[in-house]
């Protein structure tokens, strides 16, 4: 026969909040899990993988999104649909929406320095970087509605024609951002871009990757339409052959160094003639990682003929 247990209240050694008395002060952290952003939208990985990112301390910071194909194709999509509305507006405004993330960057200051100093910035390191991202989403922000004029020409030609050339955004853009920078390398790559009027698709650093999904938060509240920017996280060995193989994709830009991987760029690329962008030199830090020419690198050039009346010709009289 099976015997009761009784249990008395005196037994429970319980605190008033239900914990127990005995366990140890230190309590389990709850990490936060960082998301990806797709058509201004914030799923999680279709594939249902995450890796626990850490720190050089081996501290665990965060679960983070292991990005699967399904995710790029369907950032793809989304970015190419932004793409027409997104080129079409007018570039000034264009540049408030800029000037508008650098607001809202500057707001949230404390939480990016705290999320850089996390992973392994100094305070001071990382003041520096937030305060320099914001600074270059401005400069962007200023270039906007300016370097169609730096980059336009009206073109000399033997016939009765006025010919211009005209810069106009590529497309849809598939960007790997430099992997040893949390912010200031994606902010570097991401502002040149859709200042030109194109959309992309940024795989963030795999190490580095806290600031990233923030700052897809500030986009999300920053005017900019869901779409124009979507932002994975996930191995560069796993999705880059994804980046060069889509047929949707008009440039790829790459920030790193392997040069494996550049040569297999540019060879995929040809199948739809995308435009290979190689950053592999830039310090991401320094004035010379901003320029109206990162712009123009993701520009193409539209000439147009117009036929004239031939004055010069005519003969004088009345």
């Amino acid at each position: 026969m099976a015997t009761k247990t009784i249990i008395r209240k005196r037994d429970i050694n319980l605190n008033g909040n239900g914990t127990h008395k005995d366990a140890p002060e230190k309590r389990l952290e709850v990490l936060k899990t960082y998301k990806i952003y797709i058509g201004g939208q914030f799923p999680r990985t279709e594939s249902g993988r995450y890796y626990v990112a850490s720190n050089n301390r081996n501290e665990k910071l965060a679960n983070v999104c292991l990005c699967s194909r399904k995710d790029f194709r369907d950032a793809m999509v989304s970015a190419r649909g932004a793409f027409g509305g997104w080129s079409a507006r007018a570039a000034f405004n264009r540049g408030q929406i800029l000037y508008r993330i650098a607001e809202m960057l500057e707001g949230r200051k404390a939480q990016f320095i705290e999320e850089l100093v996390k992973q392994d910035s100094t305070r001071a390191q990382a003041e520096a970087e937030v305060n320099l991202a914001i600074d270059r989403l401005i400069y962007y922000s200023g270039w906007c509605d300016k370097y169609q004029q730096v980059f336009s020409s009206v073109n000399p030609v033997a016939s009765s024609h006025f010919n211009f050339s005209s810069p106009e955004p590529t497309g849809v853009v598939a960007a790997v951002a430099p992997q040893c920078d949390s912010l200031i390398g994606l902010v570097s790559v991401i502002a040149p871009v859709i200042a030109g009027g194109n959309t992309c698709v940024v795989l963030a650093s795999s190490t580095k990757p806290l600031c990233a999904v923030t700052f897809a938060e500030v986009l999300n509240s920053s005017d900019v339409p869901g779409g124009v920017v979507n932002i994975l996280t996930g191995k560069v060995s796993e999705l880059i052959s994804y980046f060069a193989d889509h047929m949707d994709v008009n440039a790829t830009v790459y920030c790193e160094s392997d040069s494996s991987v550049q040569a297999m760029l540019k060879e995929k690329g040809a199948a739809n003639v995308k435009r290979i962008v190689l950053y592999d030199k830039v310090k991401w830090k320094s004035e010379d990682a901003q320029s109206p020419y990162f712009i123009y690198d993701l520009q193409e050039i539209k000439t147009t003929w117009h036929p004239i009346e031939n004055i010069g010709g005519a003969k004088a009289g009345y």
